[in-house]
């Protein structure tokens, strides 16, 4: 039963509990909601709540309907298969674990995707180190996740931050005249990965730079706004979030088959790192208060548990 001090509903559901005690024998385990903030949260004033095997009975209930429910968790338990029993201090330290990842889960995944974008940016700071076999070991690591075209990857320690294609139209020198490898020669453009003139390339394209870069920078500004901020409407992320990238990706891949009647287009730096940047922020503020709403109910799940379990063993510490 989650209950609270001084409060009148609780003491009559104790004396209804001990009335029924002989045709339902059970045992009471009491939860008080203002020890822990995520109970507080979850149930606020309507106490008490009682938990009898699967079924939750919540304020107001009659006498009648806690007889219903004590009756259907005792025909429940009677026909439910026995499974292996899982050891107490297993089932806490599972308990304690999960907890952390609820209270936790926003800085783990903002620390994940910052590894993945700054491991990448490792690449050619370890090839202008001279460190080429690490270096080309991160290169390797992300070559599945990314298709690491030079023409659309952002250098460092270069004469420029980009080598774009001719055909993006930008003032930068190009590819093919920084390198002398033609810039249809796609292959080729893959395997490049800088020299001491031009620099070294990241291990993720412009795009997926600018979209982790914008995961991890909305992941960050969500951290303040967790307790307040909705969801992302559906069309909004669709329109926000899909269209500008979609647009700007398939029309340069769409552009460039040879059996279509359409001139080819390569898309600038800037437009890649702005539709990737609009994809990740889109992202976060459509999933991530999905993600609070369902670990901040699993934190008041587990703190019950924790809660419950501190109770037990108190009690079987001091039987009287």
């Amino acid at each position: 039963m989650y209950s609270r001090r001084n409060c009148s509903l609780c003491d009559e559901a104790r004396e209804e509990l001990a009335r029924l005690a002989e045709e339902f024998p059970h045992r009471l385990v009491e939860v008080d909601v203002d020890s822990e903030p995520s109970l507080v949260r979850r149930f606020g004033d309507h106490v008490p709540v009682l938990e009898i095997g699967p079924y939750t009975l919540t304020p107001p209930f009659s006498m009648t309907d806690l007889w219903v429910t004590l009756a259907a968790a005792r025909d429940g338990a009677r026909g439910k298969p026995t499974s292996a029993p899982v050891s107490p201090r297993t089932a806490l330290n599972l308990n304690r674990g999960l907890l952390f990842f609820a209270s936790h889960w926003l800085a783990i995944f903002n620390l994940l995707v910052l590894l993945y974008v700054g491991l990448s940016f490792a690449a050619p700071v370890l090839m202008k180190a001279g460190l080429e076999r690490p270096a080309r070991v991160l290169y390797t690591a992300y070559s599945p996740f990314c298709h690491q075209l030079a023409f659309r990857s952002w250098f460092l320690f270069g004469e420029q931050p980009a080598y774009p294609r001719a055909l993006a139209g930008t003032d930068w020198k190009t590819f093919s005249e920084a390198t002398g490898i033609d810039e249809n020669d796609f292959w080729a453009a893959r395997r490049f990965l800088g020299n001491e003139q031009v620099g070294y390339k990241v291990a993720l394209c412009e795009r997926d730079v600018a979209i982790y870069g914008g995961i991890f920078l909305a992941g960050l500004a969500f951290a303040l706004v967790r307790h307040r901020l909705r969801p992302l409407p559906f069309w909004a992320w669709v329109l926000f979030g899909i269209v500008p990238i979609a647009l700007d990706g398939g029309t340069q891949l769409v552009f460039g088959l040879p059996f279509l009647p359409f001139p080819p287009r390569e898309s600038t730096p800037f437009l890649r790192t702005l539709t990737g940047a609009l994809f990740g922020v889109m992202n976060v503020w459509l999933a991530y208060p999905h993600l609070e709403a369902s670990m901040a109910e699993t934190r008041a799940v587990i703190a019950a548990k924790l809660a419950r379990a501190r109770q037990e063993a108190a009690q079987a510490a001091d039987p009287s």
